[in-house]
């Protein structure tokens, strides 16, 4: 056998290892592919879309069925859209980008559902862990392009420190893996101010290894010359994603209730 195929050269768990022969094998058992459902009887409808043929980067669309018409024509009342990223160590799963979403401002994009039932005036940016990090250097992109959402939801957000991540590094060869790398600590990107959102909520939890990360976050944003408003929580006593481990605990839930309230403000 040849010794390069078993020999690593970067080993990242829980993620992945990589072999001297460029394989990567996975850790762990890989999630499991829930099926969307279009079922008109269900509370709420999801179907999948694809956002770009050349990369297979794709996207699920969630509808409450109680804004759903019999008629032809579409609704009277449209409702606030939230893009939301999720976590995976910035390797597991796939990312959306806004500026699809936007494209059906319009209200002739690809995509029916957007156009019919999204009011743009009503665009919200989320993720968490490391969907967080990419949800809100979306906003400062699309501050930077001109584009303005009403608000940015970040659950135990990653940012860089001062230790090099080995694993970002060799994600993205070009960053430096420290906290000099604007995509890692947005309290060095010079778009940081022009933030395109109206107000951010910030998600940390007491026990979390990210908690003063995330609140460096919120400090650097409040001096960092942004106009909006901003928020912070924490749950006490609890761990990085403790609402995926546990999504019917009491804490989850308040947490879900607090970030449905930051949606819901007019």
């Amino acid at each position: 056998m040849d010794s390069t195929a078993t020999e690593i050269t970067h080993d990242f768990p829980p993620f992945f290892r990589v072999h001297k022969d460029g394989t990567i094998d996975r850790f762990g058992r890989q999630p499991e592919f829930a099926p969307p459902s279009d079922d008109p009887q269900s509370p709420v409808r999801s179907r999948d879309v694809l956002i770009s043929p050349v990369t297979g980067v794709s996207a699920r669309l969630y509808l409450p069925t109680t804004t759903t018409s019999p008629l032809p024509s579409p609704p009277q009342k449209k409702l606030p859209l939230l893009v939301y990223v999720h976590g995976g160590g910035f390797c597991l799963g796939s990312a959306s980008t806004p500026k699809w979403v936007f494209s059906h401002e319009s209200g002739s994009g690809p995509d029916p559902w957007i156009n019919d039932h999204v009011d743009f005036t009503r665009v919200f940016l989320g993720g968490e862990s490391a969907g967080a990090n990419i949800a809100s250097n979306v906003a400062i992109r699309a501050g930077m392009d001109g584009l303005k959402v009403m608000g940015l939801v970040l659950v135990h957000p990653f940012f860089g420190g001062k230790e090099e991540d080995k694993m970002y590094k060799f994600m993205c060869p070009s960053s430096s893996g420290l906290d000099d790398d604007p995509r890692l600590n947005p309290a060095v990107d010079p778009g940081l101010p022009g933030m395109g959102c109206e107000r951010v909520l910030v998600c940390i939890a007491e026990k979390d290894f990210l908690r003063e990360r995330g609140w460096g976050y919120y400090e650097a944003l409040g001096k960092s010359g942004w106009v909006g408003e901003r928020e912070i929580m924490e749950s006490e006593g609890e761990g990085h994603g403790f609402h995926l481990f546990d999504p019917d605990c009491e804490k989850a839930a308040v947490q879900l209730k607090r970030v449905a309230s930051f949606l819901n403000r007019v």
